[in-house]
């Protein structure tokens, strides 16, 4: 693998995974646009990996607490904040490994057209615009609840569609369920962990049945570059959430639709 398509790509990973505009949309369209040849599973399992590393330091100092306390809860310790909001994570990701190893295969040959990116970055853009407008932004991650979660996780199911974008739509359900722009965005990034895991795990396993010749040089280059670029962009995304909201993400997503639609219809 080129090691200057391999830097690209990885900062397209970093920078997109965590911002409510699709990675996996961004990492089928910039090689088609560039006229690259396709990644390879090896490369994609090497920048999930830089983009779990980053979301884990980022959340360094509650995933402990967090997890100390859920396993306390089967223990028959007293619940807490942090108990809860682990016990609401795994919540939010049940439907989509459900929903994963059901249709997994099928979206992943089946929805990975242009035009079928187009639709959910429109659709899905207006989605978000709307929810930023009209929800309530008066309720913090210490008071989200069960139901809550299984909204959310619901509503990440959705994201196996590509170009949907997995913290697009999870801060859209946040927002129209009353949560603060920033509270959205922290939960939706605690959720993606347990995702990114299945969906190293996922690579993996297809990886194992079909190996494919290793550039280690390529894939070393690529999760270094897409670590530090998803922890600075989650520090900046949510820091700008406050000041800006997400109508420039919106307003994106609609642009590059409309780019696709001229390219491909």
């Amino acid at each position: 693998m080129d090691l200057m398509h391999a830097v690209v790509l990885a900062i397209v990973q970093g920078f997109t995974e965590f911002l409510p505009i699709s990675s996996s949309g961004h990492l089928i369209l910039v090689p088609v646009f560039l006229g690259w040849e396709d990644q390879g599973l090896a490369f994609d399992v090497a920048v999930h990996l830089g983009t779990l590393f980053a979301v884990l330091f980022y959340f360094r100092r509650e995933l402990w607490p967090m997890t100390r306390d859920a396993l306390g809860t089967l223990r028959g310790g007293r619940r807490t904040r942090e108990s809860d909001l682990a016990w609401w994570v795994v919540i939010g990701t049940v439907p989509t490994v459900i929903c994963g190893a059901l249709f997994g295969d099928i979206i992943s040959t089946t929805l990975r057209s242009p035009l079928v990116i187009a639709a959910t970055m429109a659709g899905f853009g207006i989605l978000l615009w709307i929810a930023d407008v009209r929800g309530g932004r008066n309720r913090g991650e210490d008071q989200i609840g069960w139901r809550d979660a299984l909204i959310i996780g619901l509503a990440q199911a959705v994201a196996l569609i590509p170009g949907t974008s997995r913290s697009g739509i999870t801060i859209t359900a946040a927002l129209f369920l009353g949560l603060e722009r920033q509270a959205a965005a922290r939960f939706s990034f605690l959720l993606s962990i347990p995702i990114i895991i299945a969906a190293i795990g996922y690579e993996l396993l297809k990886l194992l049945r079909d190996p494919e010749r290793a550039d280690w040089l390529a894939l070393g280059v690529g999760a270094a570059v897409s670590g530090v670029v998803a922890y600075l962009t989650i520090r900046g995304f949510i820091a700008m959430l406050g000041r800006m909201g997400v109508a420039p993400f919106a307003v994106y997503r609609l642009f590059l639709a409309a780019v696709i639609l001229w390219v491909y219809a």
